[in-house]
């Protein structure tokens, strides 16, 4: 198994008083589910908004874009501020800021008041998540034993996107749509105060001056490229509403690597993406997100408005799935000190597209076991499965002082191959459906995102066997 995050006399951690392991992991996950469920769980609760806060169709549209551009955008910022002013610090204002940015959204009474609290919500997470998984790494000796920690991480964050339709569904069933928001407060809470009281400071060496223009110019970039993103479902490809948000994105990236090669103390040191191990495994998470991403998004779509399911019966049908997540996340550290992280993640990945690719043969009068259930199991065994040794592999091979900045390229990623993915998907789909909304016409759409997935995975098989560092080979940067 490759070699993952050094620990060394740099990072300043005191182990004299530093908490149980598995303390700072159950906190670590915490962190992490919270950031990713709400992605996903305001989804169920979109409608209920619309009524009582009278949005109107691109405001209902901006609950979940404000979150996922902040989001985006912020990350590769926070995962750097973690490394120069300490991991738990940073932590600690992620979290408080996600946590009073959900009571603000849940008491919300006007629909811009709601939007103001998603983005902070969406800031709060970008701080939050490259924390969870630094601090993981640093209190986890590298070897076996991280490898279990980071497959925790990763099925913890997997699962709590699976639960969000679940759980949401439970929530504007039994209380209101408010509720999908104030449930982060009380487990925010006690993740907080716990954090704080346990936690210990993990921070790079001595505190450096934060590389302004070059935070400025990524956070810039990436928002503005997830906001394009998000213009394509409401405005296509090809309107300027979509194509000039893009472009300026794209532009402020290619300003952003232009500073950070004349900077001398960057934010993103741009040698890091010379380590292969770094590089293949982002890349790797950003083909393979991009199809993986959305087969929550179009099941929940095919077992509602094709199969006639309620929106709690459809978070029931997908709970197999979300099992087989957090198993495939749990089998791959088995699997990896013998086969290797770069044989997992490709196995991971095929048994995804079997799974994708069994999918787009379903039919408007299919059954739950073959129509949902298997196919879903078995692309979700194969998510898990990949994401593991992928984000081993990413977080391996990088100074310790780098740690957080790493974090949150991983995190990044995940979040624009996933949000660059769902567009292109729906944008397919849409066009196969030409406005047929009949059960028909809906399942011949929904096929073709699953078919093109498939296609998408298999190149991004070939991809990882070809870049991945292999087993016992080098990750470093020479």
């Amino acid at each position: 198994m490759t070699p993952m995050l050094r620990t060394d006399d740099a990072a300043a951690v005191s182990r004299r008083t530093a908490p149980p392991t598995w303390l700072v992991v159950a906190l670590a996950c915490a962190g992490q589910f919270l950031v990713v469920l709400d992605v996903s769980v305001v989804n169920v609760a979109l409608p209920s908004m619309r009524a009582d806060l009278g949005l109107s169709a691109s405001g209902l549209q901006w609950v979940v874009n404000a979150y996922a551009i902040a989001f985006a955008g912020f990350m590769l910022l926070g995962g750097r501020a973690g490394d120069l002013y300490g991991r738990k610090r940073m932590f600690l204002v992620g979290l408080g800021l996600f946590t009073l940015a959900s009571v603000a959204g849940g008491l919300a009474q006007e629909g811009p008041q709601l939007l103001g609290a998603r983005a902070v919500q969406g800031l709060g997470a970008a701080v939050l998540a490259p924390s969870t998984l630094t601090l993981l790494t640093a209190a986890v000796p590298e070897g076996a034993a991280r490898a279990r920690a980071i497959a925790t991480w990763t099925a913890v964050g997997a699962g709590g996107g699976a639960a969000g339709g679940l759980v949401g569904g439970v929530l504007v069933d039994s209380l209101s749509w408010r509720w999908v928001l104030l449930i982060n407060v009380p487990v925010g809470a006690v993740v907080l105060l716990g954090s704080a009281a346990w936690l210990t400071e993990s921070r790079a060496g001595e505190r450096r001056r934060l590389d302004l223009p070059g935070a400025l110019l990524v956070t810039a970039g990436l928002a503005t490229l997830a906001y394009g993103i998000s213009q394509t479902e409401a405005e296509g490809w090809t309107s300027s509403a979509t194509l000039l948000p893009l472009a300026a994105g794209l532009t402020l990236i290619g300003l952003f690597v232009l500073v950070e090669s004349r900077t001398a103390v960057p934010l993103m040191p741009l040698r890091l993406l010379k380590v292969r191990s770094v590089a293949a495994a982002d890349a790797a998470m950003l083909v393979s997100g991009s199809a993986m991403f959305c087969m929550w998004y179009f099941m929940t779509l095919y077992a509602q408005n094709v199969l006639g399911y309620s929106p709690l019966d459809a978070g029931l049908a997908l709970v197999p799935s979300s099992l087989a997540v957090v198993l495939g996340s749990k089998l791959a550290p088995r699997l990896m000190p013998a086969a290797g992280a770069r044989t997992v993640a490709v196995l991971g990945t095929l048994v995804a597209a079997a799974g994708f690719a069994w999918q787009s043969t379903m039919t408007a009068d299919s059954s739950y076991a073959t129509g949902i259930m298997v196919p879903g199991v078995l692309m979700m065994l194969g998510a898990g499965l990949a994401a593991t040794p992928l984000a081993a592999l990413a977080t391996s091979g990088a100074a310790p002082e780098e740690a957080g900045l790493v974090s949150g390229l991983v995190n990044t990623s995940r979040t624009m191959g996933g949000s660059l993915g769902l567009a292109v998907m729906s944008t397919l789909a849409a066009a196969r459906t030409a406005g047929h909304d009949t059960p028909q016409g809906l399942t011949d759409g929904y096929a073709l995102a699953f078919r093109t997935s498939t296609a998408v995975l298999l190149a991004g098989a070939v991809m990882m066997w070809v870049w991945l560092p292999g087993k016992g080979a080098r990750t470093k940067a020479t």
